[in-house]
């Protein structure tokens, strides 16, 4: 089955591994460690930095597989794994090949196929910044291991926040670049152990603070930087140009001598975020903290549960489903006990070795393709249900941007190869419980539907009329902690003719 969206990805797609490959990881890396902990013991004398630096992942990794999927659960844990494998352990070959050993070096050779790459580890790094923007989080919080509902220890060192500014900084991202440069430079001042000279850290941070519009404090960092290295190859000409355009702007302004600088640590907030490609980015994220949900008490009265037997459908009159109301217009309803653990586990079963990246349809080329927007897995099965289904895994940062899931008039032969007709209504199951974040939202107005794992949530894409209800516009939070699965059943117009038949209105 196709997977359609009315919305255009514009940008370069980045990966995203499922939980399952992501827990092969964690055994990957903890067979890596042992062959490395052998290695040591033949040539110990030569190799002391490399046996404590083994010894401190071994620690690690004896943590990670006792619980591998609440570890992962922890984005900052699963960012720091894609660090580990896609830098430190090349880092470490290359020093072993110093003084050969055929058997730490032929073991890499057969699990290198199986590393993520740096495309891996960006996109892990981006995932983090999704988080830190949709549910406003300071880098503090991620570098502390600050996050809601987790056990797992997980911290970011100077260096992590060096790289994770320097990915947004190469990214001409220089508004996230800026707090994990300060982030890194708030550390580095409480006298945290590092590798990254603060020299650095200095040029990255003054330079993004300028491109955020901040002379005065750009010039600050930016004279902190010269009186650590009077040498440094940009330092003094950024500096002289920096007041020189400060001196300007003064000038223009009518206003004498320089503006100082705030003593103000910059903050989530400090600076505007720039706009992006997304009209309701700011009503989305709100719903997805749990702001802007629009049900009233009055609404709420109109909420009802019921037993519902399929118009005493001979399967559903012993055991019918129990349906509750979760929104009143449109009509959103969640059906409990709709799959059971075993069906559950045996869908993602069959799913896990064929999941890949997730795709919409460009709607003015009609092409199939990836969007840096969605970052999730998905796989089209068969399940025991007999139905056909479309699996998705959400992991670190896993979200699926505000869209349609019906065709628009724009988009007449979205499902024409198909032959089904438009999407009729969405039946979507929930196979996990998610820790934190992974709603399912509807900015249009303002509800907000939580994973609960063995649920599933239906409601109408389109009219009786046929016309499409643009009202159900719907997006995935983003995943703040754990992993979330999910199902998909579309329901298309073919075969639905008699069970729900046209409406007399445009509206109906």
């Amino acid at each position: 089955m196709e997977l359609f969206s009315a919305y255009i990805g514009s940008h370069t797609p980045l990966p995203q591994r499922h939980m399952g490959q992501m827990t092969d990881l964690i055994y990957t890396e903890k067979e890596l460690v042992q062959s490395l902990k052998e290695y040591i013991k033949a040539e110990e004398s030569k190799l002391d930095a490399v046996k404590s630096w083994a010894n401190k992942l071994d620690v690690l990794t004896r943590a990670s597989t006792l619980d591998p999927e609440g570890y992962l659960a922890h984005p900052v844990n699963a960012y720091k794994l894609m660090k580990r494998l896609n830098t430190e352990w090349s880092e470490l070959e290359s020093l072993v090949l110093q003084d050969p050993s055929d058997g730490f070096i032929s073991n890499m050779t057969v699990h290198r196929q199986y590393f993520p790459d740096q495309e891996d580890e960006k996109g892990a790094a981006k995932a983090l910044m999704r988080l830190q923007d949709t549910y406003k989080l300071d880098s503090e919080s991620f570098a502390r291991g600050k996050l809601p509902g987790m056990h797992h220890n997980a911290i970011l060192t100077v260096d992590d926040c060096y790289d994770m500014g320097k990915t947004a900084y190469n990214e001409a991202d220089y508004y996230h670049a800026v707090l994990w440069m300060q982030q890194a430079l708030r550390q580095m001042d409480a006298e945290e152990e590092h590798v990254v000279s603060k020299a650095d850290v200095l040029d990255y941070l003054s330079y993004s603070v300028y491109q955020m519009g901040d002379l005065p404090r750009a010039i600050e960092l930016t004279r902190r930087l010269v009186a650590i290295d009077s040498s440094h190859q940009r330092a003094g000409g950024n500096l002289r140009y920096f007041e020189k355009l400060l001196s300007k702007q003064l000038n223009e302004l009518n206003q004498e001598g320089q503006e100082p600088a705030t003593e103000e640590p910059i903050q989530l907030g400090t600076y505007k975020r720039p706009n992006d490609y997304l009209p309701e980015r700011e009503i989305y994220e709100a719903l997805c903290r749990g702001e802007g949900v629009k049900m009233t008490t009055e609404r709420r009265s109109r909420l009802y549960c019921r037993y519902h037997d399929g118009n005493r459908n001979p399967r559903l009159l012993l055991q019918p489903m129990k349906e509750e109301d979760e929104w009143d217009s449109p009509h959103i309803v969640r059906y409990l006990n709709a799959l059971s653990d075993q069906e559950i586990e045996k869908i993602k079963e069959l799913a896990k070795p064929r999941l890949a990246r997730a795709t919409v349809r460009d709607p003015i080329t009609g092409i199939l393709t990836t969007a840096n927007y969605r970052v999730s897995k998905r796989n089209p099965i068969t399940s025991t249900l007999c139905l056909t289904k479309q699996i998705a895994n959400y992991g670190v940062g896993g979200q699926y941007e505000p869209h349609f899931d019906f065709s628009r008039k724009e988009e007449p032969d979205a499902f024409k190869t198909l032959g089904t007709g438009n999407r009729l209504a969405t039946f979507l199951n929930y196979m996990s419980d998610v820790e934190a974040g992974g709603a399912t939202v509807f900015p249009d107005f303002g509800a907000a539907i939580y994973p609960k794992k063995g649920t599933a949530v239906f409601w109408y894409n389109l009219f009786r009329s046929g016309e499409g209800d643009y009202r159900t516009r719907h997006a995935a939070c983003p995943v703040l902690v754990g992993s979330k699965w999910v199902s998909n059943k579309w329901i298309h117009e073919r075969g639905q003719e008699f069970r729900r038949p046209c409406g007399l209105t445009e509206v109906d």
